[in-house]
């Protein structure tokens, strides 16, 4: 670990608050095996990343109902429930989140969501309106981990590379960080990212 830590940024999925797209589908498609299938071939992670990159909901579920008419209903219920895809927040983040702010560091957020689902998660999770600002990709229409989403955050909020650091917890994202200059750990539990940021002697 090099440097100090002037800046703390964030990734929210699976670090701030809980994402799990099977929890409505397991209720709409009950069969495991059927499910699966349809996350793998119809409401892939490849179509779901577009919206996280700026593609409209509406322009999203067009493209797929006239690839699969049978299974409209299901392809509109993806957005449609996505509410209960976040059920939770990972409060012992969260209180490590809210006690860098309150201690005064600097902190800010970037994240691969949808414009319109993160203006809900917002009103769903009002901690995220604590931190100083965030780069939504859908709203920049760029997605981590390309460089320059990084850049774009590091510019936006005045945000020195080397001195800054990134908890996300996908590996190609941190790594994406560490490659545009910053500092960056992997997000594994709420306890390992304590003992990290004890390390980096920020908490």
């Amino acid at each position: 670990m090099t440097g100090a830590i002037h800046h703390v940024v964030f990734d929210i999925g699976k670090v701030l608050i809980h994402y799990d797209p099977n929890i409505p589908f397991s209720r709409l498609i009950p069969d495991e095996a059927e499910r699966r299938y349809f996350f793998e071939h119809i409401c892939t992670h490849d179509w779901n990343i577009e919206q996280d990159r700026g593609r409209d909901w509406a322009e999203a579920e067009k493209l797929l109902v006239a690839l699969h008419p049978d299974r409209e209903s299901h392809i509109r219920a993806f957005r449609k429930h996505w509410r209960e895809m976040v059920p939770y927040a990972y409060p012992q983040s969260v209180a490590l989140m809210q006690r860098l702010i309150a201690d005064g560091r600097d902190v800010t957020m970037l994240t691969n969501f949808a414009a319109d689902t993160f203006a809900e998660a917002r009103q769903i999770f009002p901690f995220l309106n604590e931190p100083r600002g965030v780069t939504v990709s859908g709203e920049v229409k760029l997605i981590k981990p390309d460089s320059r989403i990084y850049d774009l955050h590091a510019k936006t909020f005045g945000l020195a590379p080397a001195h800054t650091l990134f908890i996300d917890d996908a590996p190609a994202n941190v790594t994406a960080a560490r490659n545009a200059g910053w500092q960056s750990v992997l997000f594994t539990s709420p306890e390992k990212l304590e003992e990290d940021l004890r390390g980096y002697g920020l908490i």
